[in-house]
C-alpha cells in the first residue's frame, strides 16, 4: 500500500495502524469527557471508585500493544498472506463473509476466555481483576489488562479471527482498525446520541458499563460485538437507561438478579 508515495506494507500496517486508531480514537472521546449530560458516570464517581490511577492505565495499555505488535509481526511471518489474486481481493461479498466469519470467531472465543476469566477464582484474582480496577471505564483504559489477559483474549483471539476468516494482511488492516474502534467505543463511557455503534450493536458502551459494575460482573460477557453467547448462555443483564439527577445516564438493570 502506498501513503503519499511511501510505499508501506501491509503487514506493517496491519500490525501498527491498530495501535495509531486505538490512541487517535480515544484522544477524541478523552476531549469529549466534558460532556457531562452524556455521560454514563460523573466524574467524581471516575475519580473515586476507579482502583488505578490513569498513568498506570496508560503504561499497561502500551505494554500490552507491544505484545501485540511482536505477536502480529511473527503471524505475519509465518503466514505469508502478503497477495490477494484475481477478483478475490475487489470482491465486496467476499470481505464480508471475512469480516463476518472474523466477527464470530472473535466473538466466541473472548466470551468464553471472559466469562472463565471470572468462574475461576485464581484467573480472576491475579489476571482479569485487573481490568475491572475500572470500575468507571473510561476510552483508553479499554485495553487495559493483565499482560497475560491480552495475550489470551485480544492477540490470540485476533490470530484466530485472521486465520480462521483467511482475510489477507490488507484486509486485516481494516478489520482491527474496526474492532479497535468498537472496544474503545465500548469503554468510552458516554451516551452520545447519533454514535453509530448504539444503533446498530446491542452490545455498546452502556452494555458493558454494567458488566463494569458489582451487580453485573457476573453477566454481559460478550465482547466486542454482539450479544449472542449471553444470550445462549443465559447470563445476559437487561438495563434501561435512566437520567441521573446530577446529570447524564445510569445503565440500570430491569430486573433483579441474585448472585451465583
Amino acid at each position: 500500500m502506498e501513503i503519499r508515495g511511501v510505499k508501506i506494507s501491509d503487514e506493517l500496517l496491519g500490525t501498527f495502524a491498530p495501535i495509531v486508531v486505538y490512541w487517535a480514537y480515544s484522544g477524541m472521546y478523552m476531549m469529549l469527557g466534558g460532556l457531562d449530560n452524556y455521560r454514563l458516570h460523573s466524574r467524581k464517581d471516575e475519580d473515586e471508585k476507579n482502583l488505578v490511577p490513569k498513568r498506570v492505565v496508560f503504561r499497561g495499555v502500551l505494554l500490552q500493544q507491544a505484545v501485540q505488535a511482536i505477536v502480529a509481526t511473527l503471524l505475519f511471518a509465518v503466514t505469508g498472506n502478503g497477495e490477494v489474486e484475481g477478483d478475490q481481493q475487489h470482491s465486496l461479498l467476499v470481505l464480508a463473509r471475512q469480516f463476518f466469519t472474523a466477527m464470530v470467531v472473535l466473538d466466541t472465543w473472548q466470551y468464553f476466555m471472559h466469562r472463565y476469566m471470572h468462574q475461576n477464582k485464581f484467573l480472576y484474582r491475579h489476571i482479569h481483576s485487573q481490568h475491572h480496577r475500572l470500575v468507571v471505564p473510561y476510552a483508553f483504559g479499554a485495553l487495559y489488562n493483565h499482560p497475560l489477559e491480552g495475550l489470551i483474549l485480544d492477540t490470540v483471539g485476533g490470530a484466530l479471527a485472521f486465520l480462521f476468516s483467511g482475510m489477507s494482511p490488507r484486509a486485516s488492516i481494516f478489520f482491527f482498525s474496526f474492532a479497535t474502534i468498537k472496544t474503545v467505543d465500548d469503554h468510552c463511557g458516554l451516551w452520545l446520541p447519533g454514535n453509530l455503534f448504539h444503533i446498530f450493536f446491542r452490545n455498546n458502551s452502556a452494555y458493558h458499563d454494567v458488566h463494569h459494575q458489582l451487580y453485573g460482573t457476573k453477566y454481559n460477557y460478550s465482547q466486542p460485538f454482539f450479544v449472542t453467547w449471553d444470550k445462549i448462555c443465559g447470563t445476559y443483564m437487561p438495563y434501561s437507561l435512566e437520567k441521573r439527577e446530577d446529570g447524564g445516564f445510569e445503565a440500570r438493570p430491569t430486573k433483579d438478579y441474585k448472585e451465583e
